[in-house]
Order: C-alpha cells, then structure tokens, then sequence
C-alpha cells in the first residue's frame, strides 16, 4: 500500500449515513472543519432518488454491505441478508422511506435506565428541528422548518381504504398523526418523500455542507482504525479504494465521531483494540480495553408477512408489471401520484397483541400488493395484499463480533431472532390479528384466499413454525454500543456518547440506543444526530 501524508480536521465523522450527514452539516455550520468518511460511492444512482427503486436498492451489491447473518438458533437455522447503506446518506438512501418516531415512553425509559437527558420531553426538540411536516401539523409534537420534509401519502388504493375500515371494524381506532401525541391506531404512513422523490439524510443535511470550504467529503473510504494514543482519540486510519488502495491517516483536534451503523460501528471499535478481550485475541488483534459491551445488545426487528390473494380492485402487482408499468413512470415523470413514488408499505397498525397490554407492542406495515412467499421485491402476478408484523421491542438479543484484523472481512452477526418467548408471544399475537383484519367484513369482500400462511394453519405451534420458517429481518439493527452508566457491565458511552475511557470519541449512531424504540429506526437515529451536535457544541435546545 501507499501511504498519504497526514491532514487534520477540528472533526472527524466515520460514515456519512443519517447521523454522520446531520452531523456534518450541523458541525460545519458552526464554523468548524469536519472530514467526512464513506466506505461507498456518491449517491449519483437514480433508483436512490425513485421511491420505489426500493425493492432494488436493497440487493445492490455497491449500495450496501451485503452483511449476512449467522445461521439463528430461533428460525430454523436460517441465516438472513442484512443489507446496511454503503452510499452517501447510508441507510436512508436506500431505506423504506416510512418516518415513525416511537412511543414517548421509550425514551423515558431511557432516561430511567441512567441516561439523564434523554426522556422524551428532551428529545421531542430534536426530533421536531430536524423535520419539515408538510400539511397543517400540531407544533407541539412536529417540526415545520428543518430539511427533511415529512409528506403524508398522495396515492391511494381501494384495498388500502377497506384495510384501514377492517382495522376499525376490530376494535383499532383511526389515528391522523401517529408522530404525534399518541402512536395508537390505524392511518397511513408518513414518508420522507417530497415531489414523488427520496429525500435521504444525504439530500437534506450534506448537500448543504458539501459547499462549505470547511468540509471534506470522502468517498470510497474504508476505515481500518482509529489512532487512540494515551487513552484519547486522535484520528482515524483508513483505506481509500478499497483493497490494495492508498492508507491515508487523517487527524482530529477535537473529536471523532463514530456514525458507521450498529454494524459497522462496533466492528471499527473491534478492529482498533477496544471490545470483549476473547473476541479480539481469537481475531488476533491487541487488546487496548476489554470492554465487553462493544458489538453485544444487538436487537432487530423480525417480521412476518401474511399474504392473501385479492379479487375486485386492482393492486400494486397490476401498476407495475407489463405495459401498465409505462404509464405509471409516465405518470412519475409529469408529478402525478404513481406507486413508484411511494413507500413500500402505505397503512400503519400500531396495536396490542394482547388487550391487557398498558401500550402498543406490534407494528403492521401493510402493502396492496401480493409477495411471493412474503418476500418483498418478488411481485406475484395476481393483485395481492400483504400484512406484515413485527414484535415493536424486541426482547431477543445477538452480538456482533470481528472474525479478524482484516478489515474488508465482514464481521460474524448473530441477531438470535425469536430466541426470547416474549418475541415469540407477540409475534403469535400479531399474526392472530392479522387474519382477524382478512376476515371483517370491510376487507373480507377482497380476499379470495389467504395464501401465506395457508388458513388450516390454526395452532400456536403451527403459526411459530411458520413464524421460525418465513420470517425475516426489518433490517433496523441496533444497540450494539449501548448507552448507559459506566459501572453498567454493557455500557460503551455514557449519556453524552462518550465513549466510556477514552476521550474525545463518540460513538453517534444507533448503535447507541439501549433499547429498541417502537418505531422503524431512521427518526431516532436523526434525532440522536441532533442532540449529538447540541451536547459537542456545548448548546441546548429550545423547547
């Protein structure tokens, strides 16, 4: 390898996803030098910016990690894709668009679990400074004036209308805004689409800070350490065009600043000496500190997606399929509501698996279109529709863990999915649910036939069976540095994000969450953006 010469930076930010774009913009604002580091490509594809590039974007091969995991002891030993963004805007660029903070309570618990600051009532500010909530939202849970704009759903489907009806019909009551004063209910999802586009983290917060002569943006840039000299972070080394590329070395004279993913980021910390000391001497790397939090707690959402064929209106499967897909990129290219600008999911259901429940613990994300076998991407050629369900908290925890000092080896990634009995329970609720909304009346005048699971599939064991066999992950991986009080055996930073040890160096993204919000993760992971650029720049938000 060739290697560069030194520069340095007031900050430097490992990994321009949603936390390291915020971050990036937010920092540079203030006056100070940022050096931003991606492993991928510029975001220059256009399927990035088509919503329903989706269903492609996440099996790309330069777009993301094309991480897998390890075979799961709860789902039959399978082992699952776990697509991760490795382009500019990271994950929101290639995400499923759909915008859900979560349940006020999780962050209280947050604070409760010792992390003062993080309550709701304290991150309320920074989930509203980051957004722009088109439409008439209530100013006291929603944002109206940051970058990234929050659309409601500008294209509709008669199945969509008559799910939301069979919602009600069961007992589930209509909800206009579930980012607002309360996350119960039945509704449409919200997207981070504007004008039928994908607006990711990259389009909103870095395009602004790219033209700043005070930040550097680098692509194809691999990090293979971070320079940690008498216990203080001092820069980071890295690899710039992948294997056999030039080693380049870049310094920071304040902080840096960990926004890799729940993947990447305890696999950086690994590969630098800082995690559990059997997992980094079985990879031959030196031990700095045996901190055996680093790449433990990891939590994932796991779905699954009940599939009923569907007679008497159209669906998404007839949109885009043939000659009829003509018409709808027409349709896209003039600004008229088309399914290529929408999200892959459309009704939300945040709901109970079990009534004596004191909140929410499911989460439906439900499409008029029928997946072959559940899995999304694969268009059955009959109109379909697809609920999918996952358990909102996931109690089954898993681990990341380096398999070498080789940096361009991908990590072993065990999520352990379905391996708690609360998981399995709810998930079982979830499903009962599911086929409660398929038989009312509203929607049942649509259904010709419930085809995944099959309805002879009646018991609990036959539908976690099912659940074990057809599940798959929500790819909303997090945890893996948790945040918490230093005598806590598991923690990694404290509730500033420092990283427990060693100074100046925090860890931003969500690896840090200590536990899952009831919500898709992009939203939590924008605010920890936020109040990570307000507790470095020593400010406080307004509430």
């Amino acid at each position: 390898m060739v290697t560069d010469s030194e520069d340095v930076f007031d900050y430097i930010v490992v990994g321009a996803g949603t936390s390291g774009c915020v971050l990036t913009e937010r920092l540079s604002a203030a006056g100070h030098s940022v050096c931003t580091l991606e492993a991928g490509p510029r975001d220059t594809n256009p399927l990035i910016h088509i919503p329903a590039g989706y269903i492609k974007n996440i099996y790309s091969k330069t777009l993301t990690w094309n991480f897998q995991s390890e075979p799961g002891p709860g789902v039959n030993n399978r082992s699952f894709s776990l697509p991760q963004g490795r382009v500019l805007g990271g994950s929101s660029s290639i995400n499923g668009l759909n915008y859900v903070r979560g349940q006020s309570v999780d962050y209280d618990n947050w604070a409760a679990a010792g992390n003062p600051g993080w309550s709701y009532q304290d991150v309320l500010p920074y989930f509203r400074r980051s957004e722009r909530r088109l439409g008439n939202p209530d100013p006291k849970y929603r944002g109206t004036e940051g970058e990234l704009p929050i659309s409601d759903l500008d294209w509709h489907n008669p199945v969509s209308d008559a799910l939301i009806d069979a919602a009600v019909a069961i007992g589930i009551p209509r909800n206009p805004d579930h980012n607002g004063a309360t996350q119960e209910g039945v509704g449409f999802f919200q997207r981070t689409i504007h004008r039928g586009k994908r607006v990711s983290a990259a389009r909103a917060f870095l395009s602004k800070a790219k033209r700043r002569p005070n930040v550097s943006i680098r692509t194809h840039a691999q990090c293979t350490s971070i320079i940690i000299e008498n216990d203080v972070a001092r820069g980071v080394r890295y690899i710039q065009g992948g294997p056999g590329g030039m080693s380049r070395t870049v310094r920071a004279r304040r902080e840096v600043l960990l926004t890799a993913g729940a993947l990447n980021t305890p696999k950086l910390l690994q590969l630098s000496g800082l995690g559990p000391a059997d997992v980094l001497r079985a990879a031959g790397i030196a031990v700095l500190r045996d901190i055996q939090g680093v790449g433990a707690n990891l939590r994932d959402h796991y779905a699954v997606r009940m599939v009923s064929r569907i007679h008497g209106a159209p669906t998404i499967n007839a949109k885009v399929q043939g000659p009829a897909l003509a018409v709808q990129v027409a349709r896209w290219l003039v600004g008229l509501p088309s399914p290529l600008a929408i999200s892959p999911s459309l009704v939300h259901i945040f709901t109970r698996s079990d009534p004596s429940l004191d909140r929410p613990d499911l989460e439906f994300a439900c499409a008029p279109a029928s997946f072959r076998e559940g899995v999304v991407g694969l268009l059955d050629k009959h109109p379909g529709l697809t609920l999918g369900v996952w358990q909102e908290r996931p109690e089954s925890l898993g681990h990341v863990r380096v398999k070498s000092s080789d940096v361009f080896q991908a990590p072993s990634i065990q999520p352990n999915y379905l391996t708690d009995e609360r998981d399995q329970k709810a998930l079982l609720g979830g499903m009962r649910i599911a086929r409660k909304l398929f038989r009312a009346p509203p929607l049942a005048r649509y259904v010709e036939a419930e085809t995944s699971p099959k309805p002879e599939l009646e018991g609990d064991d036959e539908l976690l069976a099912f659940a074990r066999e057809k599940g798959t992950t929500v790819y909303h991986m997090i945890g893996t540095a948790r945040m918490g009080p230093r005598d806590r055996p598991d923690s990694v930073v404290d509730h500033e994000l420092r990283f427990h040890g060693i100074e100046n160096l925090r860890v931003c993204d969500a690896s840090i969450m200590p536990s899952m919000p009831s919500a898709n993760t992009n939203a939590s992971t924008l605010m920890i953006a936020e109040k990570a650029a307000d507790m470095i720049l020593g400010r406080q938000a307004s509430p």
